[in-house]
This record gives C-alpha cells, sequence and structure tokens, in this order.
C-alpha cells in the first residue's frame, strides 16, 4: 500500500480572502443581519407561529450562543406589528362574592380610562354627596318624616291620658317607662288613702288601670313598627337623594362605555351599592387643628377602604401597544408567570383585596407570543407545573402559593380566571427536550413544533456575506468601531475554526459577538480608529493566553522529564498517542505515551485502564476490536497464543473516547514485531476491525499540543503527526504550523489504513498478502505474521507436554 503525501500548506487552512467583499469595512454595508444556515429552524418557526390551534407551541432546541433567542425575536418583532391588538384586562370588585373578583375585557386601552372615571367618580361624590344631604329640602323633608313619628306617637299618648283622666286615674312618666295612679281632687293619692278605700271602689281602680295598661302596651307594641315606618321613609329619602346625586355622574360614564355590556353590568353594582352606601361619602375630613399622628391616620385609612372597592384593577393595559405583544420572560418565577395575590400588614394581621392582584407574564403576553427558558422555568419551584395548566386549559387562574400549600391561615382571594390565547416558545438544549420529550407525558401534547437550530453553517460566498453582516449588525448596535474587511475575514476563519470543519462556519453567535468585542477594545486602545485583522489576531492569541495554564504546566513537565514523552528516538512497542482535554469551554491536546507488552498467552488483549475501572466503555470498544483485526488478519487458521497489554503510561486520570486505538495498535504491531516507532512522530485516529482509520474530533488541538511541545525542544524537520485522512476538511490550524510545514520543519500525514501508518512511522513497508495469505518477507506484516506463527507453535508444544504430563 503507497504511503499518503504530506498536506500541502495550504491545505492546513482554509484561508477567507477579503478581497471577494466589495466593501472597505462594515460600515458600508447597507441592510440588517440575515438569519443564515438556520432554515430548518425558520421554517418550523413560521409553522409553529402560523398555526392558531391548541399544543402547536415551539421548543427552540440547540447549543447556547446559537442565536434561538435573537432569531425568534427577530421573527416575532416582524410579525407581531401586523396582529390585531388584544384587548385589556382589569379585575372589579364583586359585590356578590366579594372573595371572587370579578375579571372585565375591554377594548385596547379602555381599561385605564375606566379606572381613570372610576377614581374621579369617587372623588366627586364625597363633595357632590354631602351638599345633596345638607341642602334645605333634605333637612326639611327628613325633620318632616321625624316630626310625623314623634307626633303619631304623641297623639296615642295623650289619648291613653285623657281617658285614663276621665276615670280619675292619671299617667305618670317615669325613667323606668309609665304607670299609672288614681287621682282624687286632682292628687295621687297615697297607698294608706288608697286603702281606706272600699273595697269596691280598689276593684273597680284595678280594673280601669288594667284596661289603661292593655291600651298602653298596645300603643308601646306599634312603636317599633312606626320607627321602622320612620326609618324606611327616611332610608327611602336618601337612596332618592343618593341616587339623585350620583345618576348624573354615573351616565356620563355610562355613555362613554355604551357598547360593552360587561361593563354596563358592573356601573349598575356600583351605583346600587354606593346607594346604598352613601354614608361613607359623608365622613368629613379631620380639622386642621388635629394633631398628626392621631386619628387623622385612622380615618384616612378608613375612608380608603371603605372605597378601595370601588377602583379598578387594570392588568393589563394595550392601549399604547403596536400589534401583538412579544414578552420575553427572564425570571419565570410562579409568581412572575401567572400572578400573585399580594397581602398586606394590617393591625398584625395580614390581609388582601383585588386591588393586589397582580399581573404574570401570561397576563402581559396574551393574545400574542411568550418566550421562555426551559432550564430557568424548570428551576422554579412549581412554574412548570402552572404553565402546562394554563396551556391546558387555556385560562389563567390566579392563586396564592402561600395559600394553596398551607403556609399561612390568612384568608385570600380567588380571582375568576381570564381567557389565555397566546403562543409559548421554549428555549432550551436539545439534551432538555429529548429528556422532556420522553419523560413528561404532557410534553408532546403542548410543544407539538420543534425548531432544531444548526451547530453550523455551509461556509460560502453567502455564508461569508452573512457573517459580515453579522458582524456589521453587532457594531452598529453596540456602537462598535467599524470592521475592516480583513477583520471579518480573519473573523470568519475563526469561525471555521469553532465549528472544527474548513468548510462550515460557526452557528454560535455570542462567540462571534464576544469577538468582536474584545478586537474592538484593542483597536480602542491602539489608538485606531478602525478595527483591522491584526486587531482580531491579537485578541484570539490573548484568549489562547488566558486558558494556556494547564497546558503550560503539562508541557513544562514534559520538558523537565516528570512526564515521559519521547520526540527524538525509536522504540519497540511505544507510541505518543494525541488526547484532548476539555476544561469548560476551553480545550487544547496533548500528547500521552501508549506502551504495548507482549507475550505467550490466549489471545486477549488486556486494557490496564479497564481493568482499573480507569478507562470508558468507549475506549474499552476500540482495544477490543484491535483483538478483532489481529484475529482476523493474523491468525484466521491458527490460534492467536499471545496475551498483550496496552496502556497509557502516567495516566492519573480516566481514559475515554476511541481516538487512540490507532495509535494502541501501531504499538501493538511494533510490539509483536520487533520493529521500533519512530518517537518524533504522534498519531491520532480511531480503527475498524477491517483496519480502517476512522474520523476523530479534536484534530487541530491535538497537532497543536503536539506541535507545540516539539518546537519547544526544536524542530528538525522529522517531527509530525498522522491524522485520518477524513479529518482533512476539518483542519484549521494555527499561522506557526502552517509556516513549519511549509518550511519543511513539520508534517501531517492523512492515513487511511493501518497499513500507511505503520510504515510511515517504522520506515518498513507494510506489505500485502499475496493470493496464497502469504506476506513479502521483512514488512512489518510478515514479521507479526511469524512471530505469532511461532507463539502459536510453542503455545501447542506447551499444550502437548502438558498432555503427556497428564497421561502419566
Amino acid at each position: 500500500m503507497p504511503v499518503p503525501e504530506k498536506l500541502r500548506p495550504e491545505q492546513l487552512f482554509n484561508r477567507c480572502d477579503p478581497a471577494g467583499f466589495a466593501f472597505s469595512t462594515t460600515a458600508d454595508l447597507e441592510g440588517q443581519a440575515e438569519i443564515a444556515g438556520q432554515q430548518r429552524a425558520l421554517q418550523a418557526i413560521r409553522l409553529g407561529m402560523g398555526i392558531r390551534r391548541d399544543g402547536f407551541n415551539l421548543f427552540a432546541l440547540g447549543p447556547p450562543g446559537t442565536g434561538k433567542e435573537s432569531t425568534v425575536l427577530h421573527f416575532l418583532n416582524a410579525t407581531a406589528p401586523k396582529e390585531a391588538r388584544p384587548d385589556d384586562w382589569c379585575y372589579v370588585y364583586n359585590f356578590d362574592k366579594p372573595r371572587n373578583p370579578k375579571a372585565l375585557r375591554l377594548p385596547p386601552g379602555k381599561a385605564c380610562r375606566l379606572s381613570d372615571e372610576m377614581d374621579h367618580l369617587v372623588e366627586t361624590l364625597f363633595s357632590v354627596m354631602p351638599a345633596a344631604f345638607s341642602s334645605e329640602e333634605y333637612q326639611s323633608r327628613e325633620k318632616e318624616i321625624s316630626e310625623s313619628y314623634h307626633e303619631k306617637q304623641g297623639s296615642a299618648i295623650e289619648l291613653l291620658e285623657q281617658d285614663a283622666k276621665e276615670h280619675e286615674i292619671t299617667l305618670i312618666r317615669t325613667p323606668g317607662g309609665f304607670a299609672f295612679a288614681p287621682v282624687r281632687k286632682g292628687k295621687v293619692i297615697d297607698s294608706d288613702e288608697y286603702m281606706r278605700l272600699k273595697p269596691e271602689e280598689r276593684v273597680k281602680i284595678e280594673q280601669e288601670i288594667g284596661r289603661l295598661r292593655d291600651s298602653l302596651q298596645s300603643i308601646m307594641s306599634q312603636i317599633p313598627k312606626w320607627q321602622r315606618e320612620t326609618a324606611d321613609r327616611i332610608k327611602e329619602l336618601n337612596r332618592e337623594v343618593s341616587a339623585f346625586a350620583l345618576k348624573p355622574l354615573m351616565e356620563e360614564i355610562r355613555a362613554k362605555f355604551r357598547e360593552i355590556e360587561a361593563v354596563l353590568h358592573y356601573l349598575d353594582a356600583v351605583e346600587n351599592d354606593m346607594i346604598e352606601n352613601f354614608v361613607q361619602f359623608l365622613e368629613k375630613e379631620s380639622s386642621d387643628e388635629e394633631p398628626p399622628g392621631s386619628l387623622q391616620l385612622f380615618r384616612t385609612a378608613g375612608r380608603k377602604r371603605s372605597t378601595n372597592r370601588y377602583r379598578v384593577n387594570v392588568m393589563i393595559d394595550n392601549g399604547q401597544l403596536d400589534g401583538a405583544p412579544v414578552i420575553l420572560e427572564d425570571k419565570p418565577a410562579t409568581q412572575n408567570l401567572v400572578g400573585d395575590i399580594e397581602h398586606a400588614a394590617q393591625l398584625g394581621t395580614l390581609v388582601t383585596d383585588f386591588t393586589l392582584i397582580k399581573p404574570g407574564a401570561l397576563h402581559r403576553s396574551n393574545g400574542g407570543y411568550l418566550i421562555l427558558d426551559a432550564r430557568r422555568i424548570l428551576l422554579e419551584p412549581f412554574a412548570w407545573e402552572a404553565l402546562k395548566k394554563a396551556l391546558r386549559t387555556r385560562q389563567i387562574r390566579i392563586e396564592s402559593l402561600a395559600q394553596l400549600y398551607s403556609l399561612v391561615s390568612t384568608i385570600s382571594l380567588e380571582p375568576e380566571p381570564i381567557p389565555l390565547d397566546l403562543k409559548v416558545v421554549l428555549l432550551g438544549e436539545r439534551r432538555l427536550y429529548y429528556l422532556l420529550s420522553t419523560y413528561d407525558p404532557d410534553f408532546n401534547e403542548l410543544f407539538k413544533i420543534a425548531a432544531d437550530f444548526e451547530n453550523d453553517m455551509e461556509r460560502n460566498a453567502e455564508t461569508h456575506l452573512a457573517y459580515a453582516r453579522l458582524v456589521g449588525s453587532i457594531a452598529a448596535r453596540d456602537k462598535l468601531l467599524p470592521f475592516e474587511r480583513g477583520a471579518v475575514a480573519r473573523i470568519i476563519e475563526h469561525g471555521s475554526r469553532m465549528a472544527g470543519d474548513a468548510t462550515r462556519l460557526t452557528s454560535n453567535l455570542q462567540a462571534i459577538r464576544d469577538l468582536a468585542h474584545e478586537a474592538e477594545y484593542h483597536a480602542t486602545q491602539s489608538g485606531r480608529q478602525q478595527v483591522s485583522a491584526d486587531n482580531v489576531e491579537a485578541m484570539l492569541e490573548a484568549q489562547r493566553y488566558r486558558a494556556s495554564r494547564i497546558q503550560e504546566r503539562l508541557r513544562d513537565s514534559m520538558m523537565q522529564g516528570s512526564i515521559l514523552i519521547d520526540t527524538s528516538s525509536e522504540q519497540i512497542g511505544q507510541i505518543n498517542g494525541l488526547s484532548v482535554y476539555s476544561l469548560g469551554e476551553e480545550s487544547f491536546g496533548s500528547p500521552s505515551r501508549i506502551t504495548a507488552r507482549v507475550r505467550l498467552g490466549k489471545g486477549e488483549v488486556i486494557d490496564i485502564e479497564r481493568e482499573v475501572e480507569m478507562g470508558g466503555p468507549i475506549h474499552s470498544k476500540g482495544v477490543m476490536i484491535l483483538s478483532g483485526f489481529l484475529g482476523s488478519r493474523y491468525a484466521a487458521e491458527q490460534p492467536l497464543s499471545l496475551s498483550a497489554t496496552l496502556v497509557f503510561e502516567q495516566s492519573y486520570g480516566g481514559v475515554e473516547g476511541d481516538s487512540a486505538s490507532s495509535a494502541e495498535l501501531y504499538a501493538l504491531l511494533s510490539a509483536i514485531s520487533g520493529i521500533p516507532i519512530r518517537q518524533c512522530l504522534a498519531v491520532t485516529g480511531s480503527v475498524n476491525q477491517h483496519g480502517q482509520v476512522q474520523a476523530i474530533g479534536g484534530v487541530n488541538e491535538k497537532i497543536e499540543g503536539f506541535f507545540d511541545l516539539c518546537n519547544k525542544r526544536g524542530l528538525d524537520g522529522r517531527h509530525g503527526v498522522l491524522i485520518p485522512a477524513s479529518n482533512v476538511r476539518n483542519l484549521m490550524l494555527r499561522k506557526d504550523i502552517v509556516e513549519a510545514v511549509q518550511a519543511g520543519q513539520f508534517s501531517i500525514w492523512p492515513v487511511t489504513h493501518i497499513d500507511e501508518g505503520i510504515e510511515i512511522l517504522t520506515g518498513v513497508p507494510a506489505g500485502e498478502a499475496d493470493q496464497t495469505g502469504a506476506w513479502p518477507a521483512g514488512t512489518v506484516n510478515a514479521k507479526v505474521f511469524e512471530r505469532l506463527r511461532a507463539m502459536a507453535e510453542k503455545q501447542k508444544s506447551f499444550n502437548g507436554d502438558a498432555d503427556d504430563e497428564t497421561e502419566k
């Protein structure tokens, strides 16, 4: 199998030519930034927002920074103004059931107007009512009713006194009531004189007094009736006077809301209650001489509480809104989502009323769109269930959590639910979407549309221009210096590096925005008027430097010999593998020594990492594949009589992934054949049972990690890296590596098969089997085969000797 050619410098970095742009700086660009590379997600957004049916809410899924929020907002901000404004909502006092405030629906802008009208009405009544009840007409009519009662009572008593007088009995008024006594010659007789009367006279007097007492009792029994009649007449008079004062004011309000039937019903209830409770408007203001802090505060508070029920609690005012609302709720706690019922401390007790009902994000977005972060709402207690309940029932029901879960024992309210009609957009990572889809039975019913955002996009002239417009929009929105086209080109190149593919660009717009801010800061500190490619490159270097502390410590340990990495000699069964370390959002590559040892055995390839439970399942799978490759290639017709051990030397943490499986196979072949491997080379790539080298991740970081070590020790033209040929498209290497390759100081080989790699590593041809299955003499494969055959024969002889001993 021929050895592949080394990669040329132009294959190591896909350069963006600034000459391909028609602008000089981003200030020359016109129009808004385009949403590029997210056609799939945009189609899903259009579908989800367009279908006005239950459950067609949207979940925008993708990695952080891919522009989910900005894309959704851009679409909705363009769509919402074209839609109708939703109605206003307010809560008013329920005169029939005070614990159940009523919800009123009004046209946009009418709720605040109703609130103002009611406030003005109450203030007006505090002057109109006292004037009406202090008028001469009212005073005279009230006096007439009172005098009529007293006249009726006096007339009845007077007739009784006249009757008693005719029978020589007088009616005496005492503090305890009325009493009767006999008289003689105009004077009340005493008890002695009464006892001296003839028995016949005493009997007659007692009979008359008994009769008079019955008459008095009859009169006294009618007095409460007369009082009630008088009270009813005064009450009717009060109703008449208060209605006379109130109705003109109410008619003015009714005229302004004549087309809203619910408001008219409410105003009728208000009018009846005000007429019945007119006394609250007759309270006089406290005198100026009354010292502050005394009863004045209590009277003012009492007055406010008594008229509070006539206020209008405006929940949503869409009067100033242009189209449908688009609400982004950053803190989706339950009370921020569905609203809350607040309480006020009063005389050591928590009290509430309908004016303390507060709206939530569902109220503000009703009739429009609500955007929520899925992770945040799931972290808030009860918020996720509250949202699902609102979407299922299509109504907003405000409940006090403290009352619902018996955290307080005060009486709370149960406001009338408000009908809900909106679209909800959840933003979250893919893993969160799949977890909810699998384990939440309500999720797929309520969020039927998924907008899957791409991690990256195709790199071409169109996306180059889209990136340029993105940088230009960031500069314009954040008031940054304009970017030269060379700076834009360098940002595009970095976008490919972040995507890990020279033919694609990252969709992580947040990272691009951060880089633009850093580059603009560097340009400002340098006294420039425009951001150049040098500014971008300087900040990329600064980013690498800030994240390189651990990488440098590892490299220093290798330079000092604490970590053994050979980059100059040749060794049997030893090779430099390449690993990637991920720390937060940063990752870097570093070489690792891999060694292999073989001996006579039962055909086992022992992964020491797995034996001590330091290797992950994918790494263990890669090692098992090696056994399959060795058995199928070299021991198809003979037993595989070896025992091999593989290990990452000086590895004190876990090992995962199969990207070192090709390196482990090279080390194993070297150990079996006895042919040394050049330690100036490093290897990465996974392998299958057919010996084909497969793509891996982090190829750029791995190459740079080995290059940095070799460069520090001194490049001599022999150093290089073997990578899978399928990873060539992923190469976006640093400038210094490209220059080293161009100068012949460093080499990169694309490998498709193990035979290519072993020939490069050993300098010995791998060899191809002929039709009989024989390998050319002196090749690597021939030496491996011969060694394994010898081991098999030796194992067979050992087994024969053991059988002979058993027979003896």
